[in-house]
Formats: C-alpha cells, sequence, structure tokens
C-alpha cells in the first residue's frame, strides 16, 4: 500500500515537471512517460507504455538511440543534442540527458529527461539561413557596403557629456584595428550602437556583420549556430555552415559574452587564439579571418569571480576594454536624449510635442533610470502616446514618477530653469524663439508678471520686452509697469 501511494505521488509530481522524462526497462521497452513528454512528442501515454522505443521514435537506431546507449553500454548522455522523427511522422528537437538505472551493479533500464528546443532551433537555423541568403545576395549584386548588418554609426550616438564623448573617442580609436573588443555596461546603456558604429567605422565595414546573443540559446545549440555542423554529427545533423564562417572578413558581436557556457568558451578561446574553427563533429579544420566583438551587461571581473566568465578568455577579450557610463553618470545628456526622443515619436506618432517642462526636466535630471538610455525613451514613447497638448508636463509623467512629484518642492532661479530647458529637434529660427518665449514666461512668472523687474532681470529694454511679450502672447491682462 505504502509502495503504490508513493509511486502515484511521484508520478503526479513528474507529470507537472517542465522536462520530459522517460523510463525504459532493460529490453528498451517504454515503462514511463510523463505529461511533458507527452506533449513534447504529441504522443499519449498509452500509445507509448510497454512498446519498444524504436517503436515509438523509428528515425533513431540502436547506435544513436541516447536511451539504447544507456541501457547496452552503460553511457551517461548530458546535454546531448538530438533531432529525431516520431512514429507519427512528427520532426522534433531535444537537448537530452541520459542515464543507465542500476539495481546491485546491474543495469535495469535507464532514464532520460528531455528538454524540447525544437522552435528555438527551427527559428535559429532560419536567421542563419536569412544572413547566408542576404550575404549571398550581395556579393551576387557587387554590393559593396553591408547595409543589412550593422545599422549605426558614431552620428546616432547621442550624447555630449565628458563620459561619452571620451567613451566614443576611444570607441573610434578601437575601431582601427583588428584586436578583440570587450564592452561592458548596463542594460541600456547603448551596448549595440556601439558595436554598430565600431564596425561601420573600421576596415571591415563592407565585410560582413553578424550578432548573436550568447544568452539566448542552450549550449548544445548555441555551438552548432556559431561552428556549425557536419552531417552525422548527431542524429539528425547536416552539414550547415555556423556564423563564423558566415562573419569570416567581418565582425562577430557576441552578445551577453557571460552567459556563454563555460565548454564554449573555451572553444572560443581557441578560436581567437589560432583563428581556426571545427564544425560540431567534424575533424577539419577551417581557417576564419573574424573580429571578436564582445558585450556583457555586468562587470566582467565581477564575471570571472564568480565564474561566469572564464579568466583566460576575459584576459583575451579584453584587449581593447569599453565602460560604457551609466545615464545617471551623464551630465547634460538627458536634456539632448529627451529632444531626440520626442522628435523621433514626433515622426512615429504623428504629434506635434515640442518638449518638456522644467519641472519634468527637473525630475529626469533627479531619477534613477536604472534602464538607462532604453527606459527613458520608453518613459518618452508612453506619454506621447497618451498626452494631449504640445509640451510634456508633471501630469503626464508614468506612476512610477509619482513619489518624486510630492517631493519636488524646489524652486530655482531663471537663470537655472533657462539652462536645463530642453528643446525638441526643429529648424532653428523656430527653437530659438521658443527658447526666448520660454525665458520670458519664466522670469515673467518669477517676478509676478511686472514688466520693468523682468526687463531689468533679463537685462533688455521694456520697449523690447513689451514687444515680445505681445509678440508671443505672454503674460496676464493688466501686468504692472
Amino acid at each position: 500500500m505504502d509502495n503504490i501511494f508513493w509511486k502515484q505521488n511521484i508520478e503526479t509530481i513528474l507529470d507537472y515537471i517542465g522536462e520530459g522524462i522517460q523510463v525504459i526497462d532493460a529490453k528498451g521497452c517504454i515503462q514511463y512517460y510523463n505529461r511533458s513528454s507527452e506533449e513534447l512528442d504529441d504522443i499519449r501515454k498509452r500509445e507509448t507504455i510497454g512498446k519498444h522505443v524504436l517503436e515509438i521514435y523509428p528515425s533513431l537506431s540502436p547506435q544513436t538511440s541516447t536511451l539504447l546507449n544507456a541501457i547496452e553500454k552503460g553511457l551517461r548522455t548530458y546535454n546531448m543534442q538530438q533531432t529525431y522523427i516520431n512514429y507519427k511522422g512528427k520532426k522534433i528537437t531535444t537537448v537530452n540527458s541520459s542515464f543507465p538505472i542500476r539495481v546491485k551493479d546491474k543495469i535495469v533500464g535507464a532514464i532520460e529527461i528531455s528538454r524540447n528546443i525544437t522552435d528555438v532551433k527551427e527559428l535559429s537555423e532560419k536567421v542563419v539561413d536569412l544572413q547566408e541568403q542576404l550575404l549571398d545576395k550581395r556579393k551576387n549584386n557587387g554590393q559593396k557596403e553591408n547595409k543589412d548588418g550593422a545599422k549605426y554609426t558614431f552620428y546616432d550616438i547621442i550624447g555630449e557629456s565628458k563620459s561619452m564623448l571620451k567613451t566614443k573617442k576611444l570607441a573610434e580609436k578601437a575601431s582601427q584595428s583588428s584586436s578583440p573588443i570587450l564592452i561592458y555596461g548596463e542594460t541600456g546603456t547603448g551596448k549595440e550602437l556601439f558595436v554598430h558604429a565600431i564596425h561601420n567605422r573600421s576596415q571591415r565595414r563592407k565585410s560582413p556583420f553578424i550578432a548573436q546573443n550568447c544568452g539566448a540559446l542552450p549550449a548544445t545549440l548555441l555551438e552548432s549556430i556559431l561552428f556549425g555542423t557536419v552531417k552525422g554529427s548527431f542524429t539528425g545533423a547536416d552539414n550547415r555552415a555556423g556564423l563564423f564562417e558566415l562573419a569570416n572578413g567581418g565582425t562577430l558581436f557576441l552578445d551577453e559574452i557571460n552567459s556563454m557556457p563555460l565548454e564554449l568558451q573555451v572553444k572560443l578561446l581557441r578560436v581567437l587564439q589560432d583563428g581556426n574553427i571545427r564544425r560540431v563533429g567534424d575533424i577539419k579544420t577551417r581557417q576564419v579571418d573574424v573580429r571578436i566583438v564582445a558585450a556583457s551587461n555586468e562587470d566582467p571581473l565581477v564575471a570571472v569571480e564568480n565564474k561566469r566568465l572564464r579568466r583566460d578568455l576575459y584576459y583575451r577579450l579584453n584587449v581593447v576594454g569599453l565602460r560604457l557610463p551609466r545615464l545617471k553618470e551623464r551630465d547634460g545628456d538627458i536634456s539632448l536624449l529627451v529632444g531626440f526622443f520626442i522628435d523621433k515619436f514626433n515622426k512615429e506618432l504623428d504629434k506635434r510635442v515640442k518638449g518638456v517642462s522644467v519641472p519634468v526636466l527637473n525630475l529626469f535630471e533627479k531619477y534613477d533610470w536604472l534602464g538607462n538610455v532604453r527606459e527613458l525613451e520608453h518613459v518618452i514613447e508612453g506619454v506621447m502616446n497618451l498626452m494631449d497638448g504640445d509640451r510634456i508636463t508633471i501630469e503626464d509623467l508614468p506612476y512610477i514618477f509619482d513619489k518624486m512629484k510630492e517631493e519636488d518642492t524646489d524652486t530655482h532661479d531663471v537663470k537655472d530653469k533657462v539652462k536645463v530647458k530642453t528643446i525638441a529637434v526643429a529648424p532653428l529660427k523656430e527653437s530659438i524663439e521658443n527658447f526666448e518665449r520660454d525665458m520670458i514666461e519664466y522670469a515673467m512668472d518669477e517676478l509676478n508678471d511686472n514688466i520693468s523687474h523682468t526687463a531689468k532681470r533679463l537685462q533688455i529694454p521694456r520697449q523690447t520686452l513689451q514687444y515680445k511679450i505681445k509678440k508671443y502672447r505672454i503674460g496676464k491682462p493688466g501686468a504692472e509697469n
């Protein structure tokens, strides 16, 4: 009774595990098949129990089935990629780990844990195939510029702060060599923009630019995507070039390098050292000329200490090291970025927003911006989707600024206000007039609409001020002289 109770409860627990779990006996017949396996293979449990594993998976063989290798040879398999066709004709790709089950040193069966990567594999291979087609198209058309890869240049990187100007200058110098580059920057600081700009400024700009996120794929799939495969290297494998071969002569951008599995980091290190790659399952090496630019969203030294990044790979990649400053560290750049994003979303959303109010900009300057430039962009986009009027005000800001609104009781001299005023990108004459009107408005408000005092503060004649007040329709009726 107790054994039945525990068996039923364990099976119930295993049914709620995300990975597929199968158990076979010493004869190769399926004895257990959980719910995730049913979903993975599109086969009901009742159709599998008691049947031989090759009956359910006819595309496999005693040599290629990891489960059969476990019971016949006692082999343990860890995270092996496998593509197979089940008896319904459905093609499936999994990452499997298989282990023999022993009782008193005798193999009585085997268990396999499978993770479905079919959709991820198909999408990744489609992306690789598309990149290969685009590169072939460029070659056939005699296209010189790499318009399908790196889109941005250093002109697209907005920022005039001391920290950004220094970083851009270093990046421009680095673009002239072929040494590896390691870029560190928090999420949203613009790592991808810098990588694009470096490639487009380099002598490789007419050659391929290919990017791959190292944290987006399982280790075995990432390996085959990067290095390529040969037919028969694993079940279902075909002859395919990897990203290193496609990027030959150009730049390969490896984002989130700190998420690359350690076993793959060893292979990457070899490529950096001798320029040779070997497709998965191949005995032949291929020479490639690829510049590696890697990026990390955490401090690489912290990643090294926490064993997410090999120390030897860090030293090899960090020949040129760039750290992108946080938005909070970029003094004066927020107003430039706000103007840029307002202009961008005016075009995309068909709006006529002219800028932001001074209280809004004051809040923006104080806010931490943990998501950096990307967060600022999303805030501006969200506000402009919902706002009325032609200027972003405190009332337009999302709830994340509510606490700051209550705390923001600071009053500034009119000159300080003018200094941080944001003007959206516009014709110069219009921008100057907007700036002048706002400056007069702030001065009039500060001095209770007293024209004489305002003229004195702005250091212009009263007659000139009165003309401009009339021109811009500023002030309240009955303003004091």
